[in-house]
């Protein structure tokens, strides 16, 4: 732990996003995500790509893109870079006028960016036939997201409608449901 809680929660989403992606098996890569017309590939591709976008419109240059021929060194080779961005309290820090109104670069990145990296380990895992577990922390960063983006989280590209589920459902699958996901792993 450092004295910067943002790249801290970084670090943790990274690492748990690292563990799905090396899991995965070479021939997942190709294969359809729950993410309408997404492969696996294009998941961590959205992923960096819309990490990377964020930053370059705020000045903070992470380098090169990194190849993603094999997604999961990929990722860690950007990941190390976004690291050494959220290192600098001057990015972290830096004011910024959020659409939910006056924040800093690194709180709205921690909210948007931190939320895909821990929802998008369900779509690479499920791409691959696995299922992932999320943890209550997993669920705390999911549940909040959905609650701050209210109807905004159902726009054109982002989630799919939520999907009813029984008043018995356990808390991933609710979480799920709200990002219109189904809890069964495809076959």
């Amino acid at each position: 732990m450092t004295d910067n809680p943002i790249l801290d929660a970084y670090t943790e989403r990274a690492a748990g996003l690292a563990a799905v992606l090396d899991a995965t098996s070479p021939a997942a890569w190709d294969a359809p995500s729950p993410c309408a017309g997404w492969t696996a590939r294009d998941v961590v591709a959205h992923v960096v790509d819309t990490q990377r976008d964020y930053l370059a419109r705020h000045d903070v240059d992470l380098g090169p893109r990194p190849d993603l021929a094999d997604p999961a060194a990929g990722w860690r080779t950007h990941a190390a870079a976004v690291r050494t961005a959220l290192a600098d309290p001057d990015v972290v820090d830096r004011p910024f006028d959020s659409f939910t109104g006056p924040s800093t670069l690194g709180a709205t990145f921690d909210m948007f960016y931190g939320f895909d990296m821990v929802a998008h380990r369900w779509d690479v895992a499920a791409a691959d036939g696995r299922a992932h577990r999320f943890t209550d922390q997993d669920l705390d960063v999911i549940e909040g997201m959905v609650a701050a983006m209210g109807e905004h989280l159902y726009g054109e590209g982002v989630c799919a409608p939520p999907l009813a589920v029984p008043a018995d459902a356990d808390r991933q699958t609710r979480a799920l449901a709200s990002l219109g996901r189904r809890a069964a792993v495809p076959a």
